[in-house]
Parts: C-alpha cells; sequence; structure tokens
C-alpha cells in the first residue's frame, strides 16, 4: 500500500492484538512502513522497535566483536602490536563505528541502508596486504573512495539487477555450506585443544534439534540467541572453564594517538607509497561488495511480504554508508575494513523485521559491551561464537540458496557458480557466472535474450576483467604468482 506523508505509519498502524497471529502484525508492520532515503526518520513516529528486534541486535554484537577482533588481530599480528591494542582498538570500533555511525545512517537518516559491518573475506589477505607495504589509513580511504564512485553510480544496483536466481542461489549455497562446514570444523578443534572433544558433538547435536523445532514453529529468529546461550551453558555445564576478563574501560579517542609514530599504530601517517601498495586490494574489497550486498537483500525478499517494497534495503545507498563509515573510522584509528552487516541483516530478516529499529538497539549493546567489557569475553567464547555464526548466518545462507533454485536452468547456473567459487573464490565465481549466465551459456537463455548489448557483455564482462586483474595482482589466482 503507497503512503504519501510521514504520519501515514502512525494512521495505519494496528496494535498487535488486532492480528490472528504475531507474523500477521510483523508483516503488516512491514507493508506500511515508507522510508525515505536521507530523510530523517524518528522511532515511534516512522517505525517501532518491537521484542523482535532484540534478535539482530544481539546476533550484530556478537558478529561485530567477533569480526574486529578477527580483522584488528590479523594486522597486529603483521605489525608487531599486543593483544592489549586488539582490546583497545575493537572497543573503539565499537564506540563510533559500532554506536553512534548506527544510529546516525540506518536510523535516523535512511532506514534502507544496512548497517556497515566487517568485510570477512578480506581478513586472509590483510598478511598480503601488509607484505606489500601496505597501511591501514591507506586502504580505509581507497576503499571509501572507491566504494562511493561505485554507489554514486549505481553500480551496486545494476550489478544486483544484472544477477540472474540461479548465480544468486549458487552463491549462496556456496557460502552456506563452506561457512557451515568451517565453523563446525573449528568448534571440535578448540574442544580438542581444551580436552573436551565431546563438548562439540554435544553442543552441535543439540544445536540441530532446537534448530529444527524452531523452523517447524516458524520462530526461527529465536535461533541466535536461545541456540548460544543453551551451547555456553552446555560447554560450562560439561566442565570447560570460562572467565571474564576484559575489565570495564574506555579505549583512546584521538587519532593522532591511534595514528602516531610511537603510539597506537607506530606507523605514523600514510605517504604516496603506502596509497600506491593498498590500490588493487581496495580495488577487490569493492569488488567482492556486490555478491555480499546481493546475499542479505535476498533474505528480505524470501521473508517480507511483496508490497513491503519501501522498507527493503537499497545496495547504492548501503554502499554510501559503508564508504562514508571505512573513511571515516579508518582516519580515527580503527581497523576495520567495512562490508554490509551480515550477522544483522539475516537474523533481521528472517525476523521480519526493518532495519532501523533493531540499528539503534544493536548500537545501544555495541556502546554497553565496549563499556564493560565483559560482554565482548562472553561473545567470543568459542561455543557461543560458532553457534550464533552457524545459526544466524551460515545455515540460513545455506536455506535461502535452496529456496531460490527451483527450475532445471537455475540449478545448471547454480552448480557452475558452486563450482568456480570452489575453484578460485565467491568473487571470482559470482562474476564469471554471472558473464556467462547473462550472455546465454549458462541458465535462461530466454532472459539472456532479453538483455541488452550493455546488460549481457558490456558491465558483466568489465566486472568479470577488474575482478580477474585484481584477484591476480594481489596472488589469489591458482598457480599464478602475485605481483604485490
Amino acid at each position: 500500500m503507497a503512503t504519501t506523508d510521514n504520519n501515514s505509519y502512525k494512521e495505519k498502524r494496528k496494535k498487535s492484538s488486532e492480528f490472528k497471529n504475531r507474523e500477521d502484525y510483523l508483516e503488516h508492520e512491514l507493508s506500511i512502513m515508507n522510508f525515505k532515503r536521507w530523510k530523517v526518520h524518528l522511532p515511534f513516529r516512522d517505525f517501532h522497535i518491537e521484542l523482535e528486534d532484540w534478535v539482530p541486535a544481539l546476533a550484530a554484537t556478537i558478529g561485530k566483536v567477533v569480526m574486529v577482533t578477527a580483522m584488528v588481530a590479523a594486522f597486529a599480528a603483521q605489525f608487531g602490536l599486543s593483544a592489549e591494542f586488539v582490546a583497545k582498538n575493537v572497543r573503539y570500533e565499537l564506540l563510533i563505528a559500532g554506536g553512534i555511525f548506527v544510529i546516525i545512517f540506518s536510523a535516523i537518516l535512511n532506514p534502507r541502508a544496512n548497517l556497515a559491518g566487517t568485510h570477512g573475506p578480506m581478513i586472509p589477505l590483510i598478511p598480503i596486504i601488509a607484505a606489500a607495504g601496505g597501511h591501514p589509513l591507506a586502504l580505509g580511504i581507497l576503499i571509501g573512495v572507491f566504494g562511493l564512485t561505485l554507489s554514486i553510480t549505481k553500480g551496486g544496483s545494476k550489478l544486483m539487477a544484472l544477477t540472474g536466481v540461479g548465480v544468486r542461489g549458487g552463491l549462496l549455497i556456496y557460502l552456506g555450506a563452506v561457512g557451515l562446514i568451517g565453523q563446525i570444523s573449528k568448534l571440535e578443534s578448540w574442544a580438542s585443544n581444551v580436552n573436551a572433544s565431546t563438548v562439540s558433538f554435544v553442543v552441535i547435536g543439540v544445536t540441530i534439534i532446537i534448530y529444527a523445532y524452531l523452523a517447524r514453529i516458524k520462530k526461527r529468529w529465536l535461533a541466535i540467541p536461545l541456540c548460544s546461550a543453551i551451547a555456553g551453558l552446555i560447554a560450562f555445564s560439561m566442565g570447560v572453564d570460562f572467565q571474564f576478563s576484559t575489565k570495564p574501560g574506555l579505549p583512546h579517542m584521538n587519532p593522532f594517538w591511534w595514528w602516531g609514530e610511537n603510539t597506537g599504530w607506530q606507523l605514523g601517517w600514510p605517504d604516496f607509497g603506502h596509497f600506491v601498495a593498498v590500490i588493487p586490494f581496495a580495488i577487490l574489497a569493492v569488488a567482492m561488495w556486490s555478491p555480499d550486498y546481493l546475499g542479505h537483500r535476498v533474505f528480505q525478499e524470501l521473508n517480507y511480504p511483496k508490497k513491503a517494497k519501501k522498507v527493503l534495503m537499497d545496495v547504492d545507498d548501503t554502499m554510501t554508508v559503508a564508504s562514508i563509515r571505512q573513511v571515516v573510522g579508518t582516519f580515527l584509528g580503527g581497523g576495520n575494513i567495512a562490508s554490509s552487516w551480515g550477522t544483522y541483516m539475516i537474523p533481521a530478516a528472517i525476523a521480519k523485521r526493518p532495519i532501523p529499529g533493531g540499528a539503534i538497539l544493536t548500537a545501544l549493546l555495541c556502546v554497553l559491551a565496549a563499556i564493560f567489557g565483559y560482554p565482548m569475553d562472553l561473545a567470543m567464547w568459542e561455543p557461543v561464537l560458532r553457534v550464533a555464526l552457524i545459526v544466524g548466518v551460515f545455515l540460513p545462507l545455506l536455506e535461502a540458496g535452496m529456496q531460490m533454485i527451483k527450475e532445471h536452468n537455475d540449478s545448471l547456473s547454480a552448480g557452475t557458480c558452486i563450482f568456480a567459487c570452489a575453484f578460485v573464490n565467491p568473487v571470482f565465481g559470482w562474476a564469471l557466472t554471472m558473464l556467462l549466465d547473462n550472455l546465454g551459456l549458462i541458465g535462461d537463455r530466454d532472459r539472456a535474450k532479453g538483455l541488452s548489448l550493455k546488460e549481457k557483455l558490456i558491465i558483466p564482462g568489465i566486472m568479470f576483467i577488474v575482478c580477474v586483474v585484481s584477484l591476480a595482482l594481489v596472488g589469489q589466482l591458482p598457480g599464478i604468482p602475485g605481483i604485490f
């Protein structure tokens, strides 16, 4: 139902008691909201905060602590920085980018822009970036510049529109399956290292049963907090030791301290050579955004009612927010590389909630976790962390990909995408199969016939070349040594 003014949401809103069930109420809420780009939105006037909003908020906070820690720790290992530095920098990111930034951009100014999270696929490249003479500040600035260029030209939404159903499904299946296997392996390895191998078996077994039951009663949005809490309780009750170690406090708030010669990163400010060294990595980071953002938008499309068009994530605006957050956060001293916040968007879509309500709660939890410190320890405890990622990110990714593959032609595109992803990585797989699919060499040939030359060859071809060249420069193509 179309809306025409800011008061229309309040006028059309109904109490939850007026609906047969909670799901009908949540879908009605989504259908009457009318978020606008770069306008002021206020709680209770343009949206409400519901109980379900706590689910993506909790998942996002756990994911944020974990992913930023992994990112900063990877940088710290290359530059010889201490674990104390990592803890301080993670706190800094939670306060600045995880708290204040989220409220301003994704809750108030543009609720159709997903929160700016962490670019997980870039973590394995950090040793290469450091070896090439890269500087975190130079990298962050260039990612922001390239990302803004792509968002301003509407390149993100165009690439999303040119990605066929089969390619989307194959990408999601690959990401979900690989991530799921990886998390289970890491949990088993951790349990073995603490001499409690049985713990991983029991935790995963109980998680499977609970998740299946929640799916049956259509309460999967409860999976993250419930399964994570039970996993932690099981591990603790089976004798695995857990202690709080991060004390309350605040990090340094001065950018000049972070980018000093003998303080913070101990690298000083970057010079021209540092910017040259990180160019291919910055291009690759932004090239990876499109498939990442595509996967998050798909979850909304699969779980929201068809008429809830005004609350769907805008890919280009999300790129804009991630780019701005990247430049600002890095300049202030943060070590995060930004992307669309998957551990927020996926559970929010499953819970049938729009972006802004949970964004406010996420910001609140991030700030509290940073100040008190102890929640960071709990979120990073292996059984809690692994189960949260399994049920909150990778299982839903796998399921969503499987739901999308309904036609034989789509299954061919999906299979090729999975093959190409496994051969190199998801960026290569997405770029190659998008090109082949749009040319009509795989997938739906009737769809390919309806595309223009620009949509069929020029745009997908340029994207494929950019991805392949970037991957080659940084040594990510099998058997081809990198230049950097």
